[in-house]
């Protein structure tokens, strides 16, 4: 008798697991298909992604420096010289655009701003519109304002 009662509880298990399920797939179909789509889609890109990176080869970075010519004979070699010796200065005369001497404040004629001639907002100015002045009180008497980030 112990047996037939464990052969019928296992079917009333059954049937009611059964059920269980199918409440809980009619309950979450959707999302649970979602789910897995996503996750498919995304294994499939990973998949492809790697698949992809093995076919694409690897060079390594090559950086090529100029050599530099030594000249041979000393006339040469002067003239080297002579020319790297002029070439910062060509240099410096790039970053520093020319700022007349006797200007001690400098504005430009699109702005209203003056700056100092050593701040960075001043060498951005082109020489065509350049206004020198001699002092902050003659640049403020033409209506400029001075630079807040040069000039303390």
């Amino acid at each position: 008798m112990a047996e037939k009662f464990n052969l019928n509880q296992l079917a009333v298990d059954k049937k009611f697991l059964k059920t269980e399920i199918k409440k809980f797939w009619q309950k979450y179909e959707f999302r649970t298909i979602l789910i897995l789509g996503f996750i498919l889609v995304a294994t499939i890109s990973f998949e492809a992604g790697i698949l992809k990176g093995r076919k694409i080869p690897k060079n390594p970075l090559i950086i090529e420096k100029p050599v530099e010519i030594q000249a041979v004979d000393n006339s040469t070699s002067q003239n080297a010289s002579e020319a790297q010796n002029s070439l910062p200065e060509a240099k410096k005369d790039q970053n520093n655009i020319d700022i007349p001497l006797n200007c001690a404040y400098v504005g430009s004629k699109n702005s209203n701003k003056f700056h100092l001639p050593t701040c960075q907002y001043a060498k951005n100015i082109k020489p065509e519109n350049q206004v020198c002045f001699s002092s902050p009180e003659d640049a403020a008497a033409k209506g400029y304002l001075s630079d807040k980030n040069c000039i303390k």
